[in-house]
């Protein structure tokens, strides 16, 4: 009997993939899909053309890149999804009828979309503060990054103790709902607590209703002083949820929260009036009292008095370097420093190897000596 001859396998068949790790930085990306979470919740779903291990750590957050009204806006998002599921990324956005980009995004961004991405960035996350027993408070959208926590230690299979609070305006505003009782019928090590500020009419209800106070608060996680509180939201749903944590003696070491601070319209006007301080001052300064900034690519450089960042430095030129938060939080205005000495003061936008190879944020940074900037 003789051997068959094996098919011809066509050279075709075997498509190399090279697939890349998720760092810090620009990215473009494609919508892959468009989820209605509810009447005003979105998730937004995003892929690269060429496979992307999209790894970041549970609560991060990354800066979309948007053209709207023919003017560049950026805004930062937290991630919603887990790295666990590694080849996408989401975002889940509540549209405010006043916000120019959640509205935005609403109306125009659909399957097939391309745009850039900034990030992963953001110091509040799981993965830097490991804990065998954790408090996940939300309020409002502020579930997206607990809800990426919560999904990570999942799909994981974890050993950790998750106590899980959100707090929504009505029943029908609760985010993932269905995912959330999904995950507390699976595991035992999870456990679901849904607050709702108000029941509308036509409502079913059999939940905890009005908002988080002492007595839910122990109803919901009794050892909560002994769990590491993970808690995002608006800013009055955070300031009361300190507030109880530090009446009740918290060690606040183990409370973390997600804030991008002040809007962008309140940076950018404090940018410009401390620009103007600035210039102010400058115009008092000596010539020996100035420092010098370059910016090579563009050829232009100029003197600048002690204190000011190398972003107003930029403006100044009528340089346009990206900015999201200017508080040094998203990362975007990332620049290298190839000379000089400049002092940074951020909020977690940049990693430690960026900063090792020489890179700074602009919105943060203060140059100490005459520096020359790639830009």
């Amino acid at each position: 009997m003789t051997n068959p001859v094996p098919a011809t396998v066509s050279n075709e068949s075997f498509i190399p993939v090279n697939t890349q790790t998720w760092v810090n930085g620009r990215h473009n990306v494609r919508c892959v899909k468009v989820i209605k979470e509810t009447w005003d919740v979105r998730t937004f779903c995003f892929m690269s053309e060429q496979p992307v291990m999209y790894f970041f750590k549970p609560g991060q957050f990354v800066t979309l890149e948007l053209d709207i009204e023919e003017k560049q806006v950026m805004r930062s998002y937290t991630i919603s999804s887990s790295p666990s599921v590694p080849y996408s990324f989401s975002i889940t956005v509540k549209r405010d009828p006043n916000g120019l980009v959640s509205s935005w995004l609403h109306k125009n961004l659909k399957e097939g979309d391309e745009l850039a991405v900034h990030g992963p960035v953001g110091m509040f996350n799981c993965i830097d503060y490991p804990a065998r027993k954790v408090l996940l408070l939300s309020g409002g959208v502020g579930i997206t990054p607990v809800m990426s926590m919560a999904r990570w230690w999942f799909d994981t299979n974890a050993d950790v103790d998750m106590a899980f609070v959100h707090s929504a305006r009505t029943p029908q505003d609760i985010v993932f709902q269905r995912e959330l009782d999904h995950m507390a019928s699976r595991i035992g090590n999870f456990s679901l607590h849904l607050i709702c500020e108000k029941i509308e009419n036509g409502q079913a209800w059999h939940g905890y209703r009005g908002y988080l106070d002492q007595a839910k608060l122990e109803l919901v996680a009794p050892d909560f002083m002994d769990r590491e509180v993970f808690c995002c939201g608006p800013g009055p749903y955070m300031k009361a949820v300190k507030k109880l944590l530090q009446s009740n003696g918290f060690n606040m070491e183990h409370y973390h929260e997600e804030s991008f601070g002040a809007t962008p319209i309140e940076v950018e006007e404090e940018a410009i009036e401390q620009a103007g301080i600035a210039q102010a001052d400058a115009d008092a300064l000596t010539q020996s009292d100035m420092v010098r900034v370059e910016f090579a690519n563009n050829g232009k450089s100029i003197q600048i008095a002690p204190g000011e960042t190398l972003h107003a430095a930029a403006s100044r030129l009528d340089l346009h370097i990206p900015k999201a938060c200017g508080m040094g939080i998203c990362g975007t205005c990332k620049v290298m420093v190839k000379e000089g000495e400049a002092t940074m003061n951020h909020n977690g936008g940049i990693t430690d190897d960026d900063v090792a190879a020489g890179y700074v944020l602009s919105c943060c940074s203060v140059p100490q000596t005459d520096v020359v900037v790639e830009f």
